[in-house]
């Protein structure tokens, strides 16, 4: 009997544990190495809150999302959709729902059990993963990795590159890999935040009242995107959902101008004109915040992120009041770093790789999920693509180990 091909993945996140999988289930030996000391550490961490593992809308609309990459994304996001992904997950016994955004969750609404079950799938199919395990360097297409100082080259008759974009370095996702690429000429797209918070110079007072307190049924807006949601106060700034749809733009202006603001409409449900009505009713005797929120139903955070964004708020009249409740504009001195964003853009440039994802100047060097130049919002879309990158190029590295080439 002739022995199995031979495939190793770098980096135990979802795109290499599906990677692995995938080549498993085409009668490959398979080897994982991952350099933290567990694997899918940025995946658990996503779990904590909730785990948004995909979204229901309809396809067309999904792949829109992916921005300038959707069209190279497409065909990978066809091959495993988001109904194939909820079907993987029933198959590991994880059961999923919709919720009223469109996510999809799963029913635990964490990750650990949705982990497990796809690590002992794994080792039934004969894939061994090592931890502790770092990529140093490559021997042709073949990586050479290091284990508690001992360097070895893994015999592989194809490798899937799957160690993360450069965001929440201290989970395993540094971005180091980048240098190696680059010696070897692979064309890359800086890395940059995607999906982070914003900095905000918030003054003192508000910082030590406020820090970690939510806002609440909040509408936030920049460059004429507008995106509701919730929110929160942080020592350096705002996170949330809404701040991180709109990050992107947020970057995109500080980087073209130097300077940049987000709009808050703290009542989304009422006109300017009907608040305006109600706050010309307020009681003279009553403090401005107790007024705001008899008047109105403002919120202590909402009538501190007013004075924040205007020191002489408490003065104005009722329609620039309400003109400022409805824009209450505040400065954004820098979008999160690196180490706080939840995804990183940037990466290995489509044009350095085949149809396969394979590094056109590297045969049998595969490459998938957030190495390579997308970029998503959250909603599921990272993880989506993550596993369906790492599915596409599993298939191709077991082909290439076959002698089979079906990329161009």
């Amino acid at each position: 009997m002739a022995p199995k091909p031979r495939i190793a993945v770098i980096g135990a996140g979802p795109a290499g544990l599906m990677a692995a999988e995938t080549a498993a289930r085409e009668n490959c030996a398979v080897t994982i190495c991952d350099a933290m000391p567990s694997p899918a550490r940025k995946f658990l961490m996503a779990g904590r809150s909730g785990l948004n593992i995909t979204h229901s809308e309809p396809f067309e609309r999904f792949v829109a999302r992916y921005g300038p990459a959707a069209d190279w994304l497409r065909p990978m996001l066809k091959s495993f959709s988001p109904t194939d992904m909820r079907e993987f997950c029933e198959a590991l016994g994880v059961g999923t729902f919709v919720g009223t955004s469109g996510r999809v969750f799963p029913t635990a609404m964490k990750a650990s059990p949705l982990l497990r079950a796809w690590l002992a799938r794994l080792a039934t199919l004969g894939v061994e993963l090592r931890t502790r395990t770092r990529l140093v360097d490559f021997d042709g297409g073949a990586p050479i990795v290091e284990t508690n100082g001992r360097r070895e080259t893994i015999a592989a008759d194809a490798t899937v590159l799957a160690l993360g974009g450069a965001s929440w370095p201290r989970l395993g996702s540094d971005g180091g890999w980048a240098r190696l690429l680059e010696q070897r000429g692979v064309a890359l797209a800086p890395f940059r935040p995607s999906n982070c918070g914003l900095d905000i110079a918030w003054s003192e007072p508000f910082r030590q009242k406020f820090e970690g307190l939510p806002i609440k049924t909040a509408r936030f807006r920049h460059a004429g995107k507008s995106v509701a949601g919730e929110a929160v106060i942080t020592r350096s700034g705002l996170e949330g959902g809404p701040v991180y749809a709109l990050s992107a733009e947020v970057a995109a202006t500080l980087r073209e101008k130097g300077s940049a603001a987000i709009m808050i409409d703290l009542k989304p449900d009422m006109s300017e004109s009907a608040l305006a009505a109600r706050l010309a009713q307020r009681r003279g005797k009553d403090s401005f915040a107790n007024s705001l929120r008899k008047a109105i139903g403002l919120s202590p955070v909402a009538v501190g992120l007013l004075r924040e964004s205007d020191t002489q708020v408490a003065t104005r009249d009722p329609a620039a009041l309400a003109t400022l409740v409805k824009t209450c504009a505040l400065s954004v001195v820098a979008t999160a770093g690196l180490e706080r964003a939840i995804s990183s853009a940037g990466g290995v440039l489509r044009e350095a790789l085949d149809d396969g994802l394979m590094l056109r100047k590297t045969p049998g060097l595969f490459v998938a999920g957030e190495m390579l130049d997308w970029d998503a919002p959250t909603g599921g879309y990272l993880l989506q693509a993550s596993i369906a990158t790492g599915r596409w190029a599993g298939a191709a590295a077991a082909n290439h180990a076959r002698g089979i080439n079906i990329a161009g």
